[in-house]
């Protein structure tokens, strides 16, 4: 896991979609220490011309933005560990997209255990599983 959920500005391109979300899954993997084969990327595309900052819309500003919605389990990430993903990612995607709207926000989500999971499974489950293995 996690799940990445992420709008980009401009018009659907499978191509920039597929580069952005290879680079988002090695960074979570690099930084945040998630199991790419088990990392998803959901990706929408959103009209420039309909995304506003300030009342200005990207398209009259000349830039791009995102927003980038990541779950992860909670406490399984440091806080440099986060701060170091927030700053990485923003480089990235600027370097996959063009000029960034200082505007363009990460969210690592934090979520308990046992209320997020995938396959019908929490990662509560998963973790007392293995942890029971172990022994």
């Amino acid at each position: 896991m996690p799940i990445l959920q992420l709008k980009l500005s401009g018009t659907a391109d499978t191509a920039r979609a597929s580069a952005v979300a290879a680079t988002l899954s090695a960074l979570s993997a690099r930084i945040l220490r998630k199991d790419p084969a088990l990392t998803s990327v959901a990706v929408d595309f959103l009209d420039p011309a309909l995304w506003f900052v300030g009342g200005r819309s990207l398209a009259e500003a000349g830039l791009a933005s995102f927003w980038l919605d990541i779950a992860v389990v909670d406490g399984t990430n440091t806080k440099d560990e986060k701060a170091t993903y927030l700053a990485a990612v923003f480089a990235a995607m600027g370097d996959l997209l063009g000029p960034l709207h200082p505007e363009s926000y990460i969210l690592v989500r934090e979520v308990k255990a046992d209320a997020y999971g995938y396959g019908g499974r929490t990662q509560e489950s998963r973790y007392v599983e293995k942890t029971l293995r172990a022994a």
